[in-house]
Order: structure tokens, then sequence, then C-alpha cells
């Protein structure tokens, strides 16, 4: 079977080269200015940031205000300048005067405005219910005007992509023309997509004059680096093994999580659409706490992940909002045991540990069709199972798991450069909100440091609340706390890259959504 499957990666690469008229042949072959990518899906919804994309990444066609560095320090882009009113309610933006977009218009606070009007019109994932205006002051200056201070809307102008007003089309997100490093040449549906340096852009020009990306199943793109036929390839885990010729194997550290999320409420009530809330095992808190210590997270990785992560203890491991003190000594089954045995729980004949008539059992789901939460569910069933706590694998498809995620565990990932992710997931005004917070967490004293989080007055200040929501030294959403989770690892994103290609240092990689090694693209070089 797998040499069938490397057959067919072979010739569905041929057929993709041959379809598009590239050449991409050896290294050797190759321009020095040009690379072959294989280091994502397509993008589904296209290149509109207005409605979602660039916020996993580089929007590569757009620019944005501002940007991270490597260290996610806020840096200028876009913007030559920026403000915040006294009362955190209205931020300023003086632009640059040399941004031009790829059709040769120059860029003006009037793209700015209707980009970001745009955006809260969509009822796309971009949230701005809190902008209430947003307008030009002059040609390049803008005046955002919120409802209330929020810390956060400094990172909706890190990942929201200026489109411009004169070229704005029910077509854009398919025919994207932007002020940044690249523009689009060509778009082969389901194939790839050709882009080429933008001649007008403004910053460090990149090396590279034109890049093809390469739209390959797992399979295919292996084949393809084997082939010496693309510059980088992402791969998962099993697809490590061994070295291939002229290309070096690069782990990226990410904060691309997978956990369960646990039901927080006890069974019995439905949500607004009649759905079942709650579930009466992990409403105690003794099965959320005492599953946390006795899982082996490092064996997680080690087994499921072949090495290739991290044991993860939050929703933002190593981000700046980030509590180190959520990190915990794991693999103590004796101490869990002795927690459950405390709580009341104890072990029926069968070796499942029962409470009054309850059994401690339940369903963990998964999305079907991704092997590594398969795996992962599969593995954590087996370490829980000499705690005397019952479980069952199941695999759903995403229409299934929004039906029963809210009484059901699910094994879910996040992990995002935002940290309006923490409210999300944790505060108690985002219960059933789509994905967000469905398993109905809530805490009040979690509710106030995360909405002082997003009315501090600085990053550094709502850092510090963040911190606290997480873990106080009385409560919060860590393992210490309430536990609504068990986080279990951090992937690490994988990528074979020609040994002659520098991409530099990247920062800690989100969710694997959208390209986010890209992110530094105009300094990546090419070293005999």
């Amino acid at each position: 079977m797998n040499h069938l499957r490397f057959l067919f990666a072979i010739i569905l690469l041929f057929l993709i080269t041959a379809c598009s008229g590239q050449e991409a042949g050896n290294s050797e072959e190759k321009s020095k200015d040009e690379l072959v990518l294989a280091i994502g899906g397509e993008p589904e919804e296209g290149f509109d940031p207005t409605t979602g994309w660039g916020r996993y990444g580089s929007p590569l066609f757009q620019s944005t205000l501002l940007k991270y560095d490597k260290d996610f320090n806020i840096e200028l882009d876009l913007a030559e300048n920026y403000e915040v009113s006294k009362d955190g309610r209205t931020w300023t933006v003086g632009l640059r005067r040399d941004a031009v977009f790829s059709d040769g218009e120059p860029l003006t606070a009037e793209d700015v405005v209707f980009t970001f009007e745009t955006a809260k019109e969509s009822g796309s994932v971009i949230d701005l219910g809190n902008l209430e205006e947003v307008k030009a002051l002059d040609e390049f200056t803008v005046e955002f005007k919120l409802y209330e201070a929020q810390s956060t809307f400094i990172y909706l102008l890190v990942t929201t992509g200026v489109v411009p007003e004169h070229a704005y089309d029910d077509n854009y997100n398919e025919q994207p023309i932007g002020s940044g490093p690249f523009q689009l040449e060509q778009w082969d549906k389901g194939q790839q997509i050709i882009v080429t340096a933008n001649p007008h852009y403004y910053g460090e020009r990149p090396e590279f004059t034109k890049l093809t990306f390469l739209f390959l199943s797992e399979d295919a793109a292996l084949a393809a680096a084997k082939a010496g036929n693309v510059d980088i390839a992402a791969v998962p885990p099993a697809y490590t093994g061994g070295e291939i010729d002229g290309m070096r194997l690069v782990q990226l550290e990410s904060v691309d999580n997978r956990g369960i999320m646990f039901p927080y409420v006890p069974e019995g009530e439905q949500n607004e659409n009649g759905l079942p809330v709650g579930n009466d095992v992990t409403a105690d808190a003794a099965i959320r706490k005492a599953i946390n210590i006795a899982i082996d997270r490092q064996a997680l990785v080690d087994g499921v992940l072949e090495g290739y992560g991290t044991p993860a203890y939050s929703a933002a491991d190593g981000l700046p909002w980030w509590n180190p003190e959520t990190v915990i000594k794991d693999g103590r089954m004796e101490e869990a045991k002795r927690m459950l045995a405390d709580a009341g729980w104890k072990e029926n004949e069968q070796g499942v540990r029962v409470k009054g008539e309850q059994e401690a059992s339940f369903t963990l789901l998964y999305p079907s069709g991704d092997q590594i939460r398969q795996s992962l569910s599969i593995a954590f069933a087996d370490m829980i199972a000499p705690l005397g706590i019952d479980v069952e694998t199941e695999g759903k498809s995403w229409s299934e798991l929004e039906r029963l995620m809210h009484s059901h565990p699910v094994m879910m990932g996040w992990g995002s450069h935002d940290p309006l992710e923490l409210y999300n997931l944790f505060s108690s005004d985002t219960k059933g909100m789509g994905y967000y917070n469905a398993n109905y967490y809530s805490n009040p004293t979690v509710d106030m440091y995360l909405d002082k989080a997003l009315s501090a007055g600085s990053m550094e200040e709502a850092n510090e609340y963040w911190q606290k929501a997480q873990w106080d030294g009385e409560t919060g959403t860590a393992i210490q706390g309430d536990a609504p989770w068990a986080w279990l690892v951090n992937l690490e994103h994988l990528y074979y890259v020609h040994e002659n290609l520098q991409i530099g240092e990247q920062k800690i990689q989100p969710h694997g959504h959208g390209w986010p090694i890209t992110d530094f693209i105009e300094q990546w070089h090419w070293k005999e």
C-alpha cells in the first residue's frame, strides 16, 4: 500500500507541473531567484483579508498597519506612527506616504477606512464589534473610535491586511491587489498559485522574484521533496523518517496545540438551539484535575508526535501573555488515584470508578480524518485507563461535532498570536458561541481578569491580567484552578528545506492555518 501511495504522489506531482507549464527540475537547473513551495493547503476562501486571510501568518499580497518581529514586539509597517487616547477608545494612525498597491495606485487613509468597514460588515472571523467608527482625518491619517477601551485592538492592526477601495469587488478574493511584497500572477484551482515580487513594494525587496505554491497532499509533498522538485515541503511527523538528499528538516516551535475540552456543567440543560449541554462526569472537578495530573504529556509527544512537539499546559504556551505557572509535574498516577478516591470515586469490580450511580466513563470525540487527533485520543484513553476512567473514542464530522461538543469531551486545537483567544475560550460572555467556550466554562474571577485585560491601557498591563486569568495563586483556568481543559501537546511545524535556502529565525508558529512560515519571506536568501 505504501509504495502505491508513493507512486500516486509522483504521478500527481508530474501532472501538476505539466499542467502549469512549470519546469521545477533539480536545484542546479532552477534559477536562484525562484522557489517552489509545498507548505500547506489551498486557501478555500481565497486571499481577502477582510474575511480572514492573513490571520495565521503573513497576508503576502497585502500590508498591515503594524507587524510582529520574531519576539512578538510590535513594529510599524504601513503605519508611520500611532497613538492611543488616555481613555483607550481612540486610536490615531499616521500612514507612510510611499505605500503603493501592486497596480500602481497610492495607498491612502481612505483605503484603510474601507478595509476596516468592509471587514466589520463581512460577518467573518474578524471581530470588529467594538469598532464604533473609523474615518480619515486627512490623506494619511486614520482615526479609529471604539465603543470601549480594548487592548487587543492592536492585534487587529497587526493581522488585517489593507485592501484597495478602487479595486475591491466580489472577485477580490481570487484576484487580490495589495501593497505587500508579492502579487498574484496565476491561480490554477486545486493545483497551484504563482506569485511574483511586487515592483512597487516599499519595504525590503525579497531576493526571490517568483514563487510557485503547489497544493499537494502530504504524500505528494514528501514525494516532491525526495524528487528534488520543491524547495520547501511541509510534512507531518509520520513522514520525517530518513534523510532527503539536498534537504534538511526544519523544526519550528508552535503554539498549535491539541487538548481535550471538558463540558464544564452538569447535564440536563439545552442551549438556544435545543442542543444538549453538560456532562455529569466531566462536570466533576476531581475528574478533570485527576486526568490532568495523571497523563504523561511528554509520552504523548514521543509516542504520537514522534518527538516533534512539546507538552502543552495552556492555550498560549510561550507567548507574551502566557503564565508559566500553568506548567505542572504530570504523570502522577498514584496521586491522581488518591484524588479521585478522596472525592468519592471508588473502583468497582471492573476497575471503573463510580460515585453513587454515576460511572466514570465518557466518549471522547475527535474530527474524523485527523490522524494526529485520532492517535492522541486513543493514546489518552489507554493512558488514563489505570486511573479507573473508561474512555471510548469516536471520530465525527465537524457538523456532528458542532451538535455534540457541548455535552461530550472533544479533542480540539487552538493557538493564536492574539490573546483575545483566551477571552473567547474562557469568558462567560462567549459560552456556546460557535467553537468558543463550547464547554460552558464560567468563573467570575476569571471574567474580571479577562475584562481588565481587554480594557488595559497597555499590552504590558493587559498581559498581567491575561496571566492572572490563567492562575492567580488561588483560581483560574489552569490545571491548579478549574482545569476546564486537559491541554496535551504543542505540535512542531515540520518542513523539509533545501540545504541552500536560508529562511532565518522564525517566531512561534500559530495554529496550522495559512502559511505562517512566509512571515519573514523578504529576508529569505539563497546561500551556496
